[in-house]
């Protein structure tokens, strides 16, 4: 038996602020999430799966239009004509209480309960789905707890998108624990929301598979499903399927052995290469990161638009590559002896030691903060190892790119 795992498709997810980059690739970023969902069910159909169950957020809200639903309906269509099954609960994006519009669903999908768990059952494959989806966006319980135990002669699966114990960058929806989820006895657990594929657990089978395209610059890597293999009762494996179709990256550049711009862009370029062959033909959104000691560090940070502007040139010679952002995160190599930058070096030190200068700072930023978007103003103070707009984190990583700015400014011109 096999079963296709999949989460927050997020069809239609309005992608907002893509307008704001210069020459980026709109319409192909917009549309990415469909795509994507076409390739979910394509994948379905190669790999002849009994069963298709999706663990919430289908849809990013409620529809603009009925557009959104008329293509999710042929999708499902799709699975109905090869005789594919669909089991589906609601998440937070597309709770029961969010949504004006409404369209009938093919007869292979079974949307599973909002008021109370549910279970559909497929004695064809000895297999039941127990799950419970979402009636308001809002879901502060531990939806596990009312869940029945399993039936010992049939394969359980358990279908929920939650939280569980806390993600970092995930608000905490349907809270549970590894222990709740053991004590229900079932073979498997479809998981959603947590847009990072992660195997929490293999006894039992504990699986987010993440969302199945990347939205932002922060969900990086592949993108996809998960094929979960069944035999005699037990699971064989799981196996992550790449579904995406446009891939967002991070690529870091080492600039210690650039001596100047010209060398500089040749690690640039080479960076590129890479991830378009990491990328394997799809659509790379990709955010450069040029950091370490460097000679050529006075020129990066004097030079910003111009350094820039070098490294889209690039993107732009490379077929399938759109740069997203470019970061210049440089040291200077040795110390600027000067009285005035021992001064300024000493002050940034002091407020970023003084817990009550960072939360004087803090309060300055509260306005701003409020204005940025939810899915930038994430929990927990980081994301994949960047600070979050105007975070505590991110006033001190401010400080300190504001010493090596002035640094660099102070030992010259920088002309290239």
């Amino acid at each position: 038996m096999k079963v296709l795992h999949a989460a927050d498709l997020h069809i239609d997810s309005p992608l907002r602020g893509l307008t704001r980059y210069e020459g980026a690739p709109v319409e192909e970023m917009q549309l990415a999430a469909r795509r994507a969902t076409e390739n979910l069910v394509q994948a379905a159909i190669d790999h002849t799966v009994d069963l298709v169950v999706i663990a919430g957020d289908v849809f990013d809200g409620d529809w603009k239009d009925y557009g959104t639903g008329l293509f999710w309906t042929r999708q499902l269509g799709e699975l109905h004509d090869h005789g594919i099954p669909v089991v589906i609960v609601a998440g937070n994006h597309d709770a029961a209480s969010d949504f004006s519009r409404r369209l009938t669903m093919p007869d292979n999908v079974t949307q599973l309960s909002t008021s109370k768990p549910e279970a559909k059952r497929f004695d064809d494959l000895d297999l039941v789905v127990v799950g419970q989806g979402y009636g308001a966006r809002s879901m502060p319980n531990d939806l596990v707890a009312g869940f029945p135990l399993a039936d010992p002669g049939l394969f359980t699966l358990g279908l929920l998108h939650t939280s569980l114990d806390g993600r970092p960058g995930h608000a905490s929806y349907a809270p549970t624990s590894l222990d709740m989820l053991r004590g229900r006895g079932y073979q498997y657990w479809a998981l959603g929301h947590v847009h990072k594929r992660e195997v929490v657990l293999e006894d039992p089978w504990v699986v987010f598979p993440g969302n199945v395209q990347g939205r932002h610059a922060r969900e990086t890597g592949s993108k996809g499903a998960s094929l979960v293999t069944v035999e005699n009762g037990e699971v064989q494996s799981v196996e992550h399927l790449s579904l995406d179709v446009a891939r967002w990256a991070d690529r870091t550049i080492d600039c210690a052995a650039a001596n100047d711009l010209d060398s500089l862009l040749a690690l640039v370029s080479s960076g590129l290469d890479e991830a378009v062959a990491e990328a394997d033909g799809r659509l790379v959104a990709l955010r450069v990161r040029l950091v370490g000691a460097s000679p050529v560090h006075q020129v990066l940070w004097t030079n910003p638009d111009r350094v820039e502007a070098e490294v889209r040139r690039l993107g732009a010679l490379q077929s399938g590559v759109w740069i997203e952002k470019v970061k210049i995160e440089t040291r200077r190599q040795g110390e600027v002896d000067s009285e005035l930058m021992a001064g300024i070096t000493s002050t940034a030190a002091a407020l970023k030691a003084s817990v009550e200068e960072l939360a004087a700072l803090d309060g300055m930023f509260t306005d701003f903060r409020n204005k940025i978007p939810a899915e930038l103003r994430l929990d927990g103070g980081a994301s994949d190892g960047e600070p979050v707009l105007a975070s505590p984190a991110h006033i001190a990583a401010s400080l300190d790119a504001a010493v090596d700015l002035v640094a660099a400014m102070l030992s010259g011109s920088g002309a290239a």
